[in-house]
């Protein structure tokens, strides 16, 4: 029994190794690591799957070695184990679409990891992820609805000072890219990036958004919720961006903020009353 019990445990060590795909470069000695997460999970042929994932990746990997952090990336949930987690200071959902995980053991791993003080950052589709599971939502901050087609436009800064931003103009134009409508808002975010959802073109624009964010559509934002820290960017639906000085500083800010490792303006902490379990 012990033999058997012996080498079932080494078969989930094994599974959750395999799972993990560690940077070809060397990665840095700094104990400062990170998870790169981008599974789009597709059923019978049916989900969308970014073919940005690869650029994303990529872009995050070059700011790990040039800020002193190691990076790993999976697309297999069976790195969600309490265990496994505790090693990284953000995970980092880069454009993750539809079921994130696999079970109720994984959610509640990753429910714990951020109740733990984990950090969380999502690019452009990770409030895609997880759309029937109310708690990931309000650690994204929201839940992706629609967008309208691919365009110019131009975005607001309303929080100049916060690491993912202080960089950028106080308008710039930005695009062709989606510009996501969300739902399901955290009550806690702080709005960072903001369109005029009247200047889209988009013919339903009045069925939603409408007037309910007036000229002020949150486009990225950060929180800190039920004990975590969480940074979220819609921007990057192409390529090329992932290589765009403006937003790979503008995401180098949100995961650096999200693991704490630099000075950051401090939200107001958000119970975890809202969202079901």
């Amino acid at each position: 029994m012990n033999r058997i019990r012996f080498v079932c445990g080494l078969a989930v060590i094994l599974a959750v190794q395999t799972a993990i795909s560690r940077a070809a470069d060397e990665q840095p000695a700094t104990g400062k690591k990170v998870l790169v997460y981008t599974r789009n999970h597709v059923t019978n042929g049916k989900g969308y799957v970014h073919d940005n994932i690869k650029a994303s990746v990529e872009a995050i990997q070059l700011m790990g070695r040039e800020n002193g952090f190691a990076v790993d990336v999976s697309d297999d949930p069976k790195v969600f184990t309490t265990e496994n987690l505790k090693q990284y200071k953000a995970l980092i959902f880069s454009n993750s679409n539809n079921e994130a995980f696999e079970n109720d053991e994984q959610r509640e791993a990753f429910k714990k990891y951020i109740q733990s003080g984990g950090g969380y950052v999502g690019i452009h589709s990770a409030t895609g992820s997880e759309r029937k599971w109310a708690y990931y939502q309000a650690v994204a901050g929201a839940k992706f609805k629609r967008h309208p087609k691919q365009q110019p436009f131009k975005i607001r800064v309303v929080d100049p000072k916060h690491p993912a931003t202080r960089h950028l103009p106080a308008e710039f134009i930005w695009g062709p890219d989606e510009c996501y409508y969300h739902e399901n808002f955290n009550k806690g975010i702080k709005p960072l990036l903001v369109v005029d959802p009247a200047t889209l073109d988009d013919p339903k624009k009045d069925e939603y958004p409408g007037q309910l964010f007036g000229d002020a559509m949150p486009l990225a934002w950060y929180q800190t919720y039920d004990g975590g820290r969480q940074f979220y960017t819609a921007l990057g639906h192409n390529i090329p961006q992932y290589k765009d000085p403006r937003f790979t500083r503008h995401i180098l800010g949100g995961i650096l903020w999200a693991m704490g490792e630099e000075p950051y303006p401090v939200a107001e902490p958000q119970a975890a009353s809202q969202p079901a379990p």
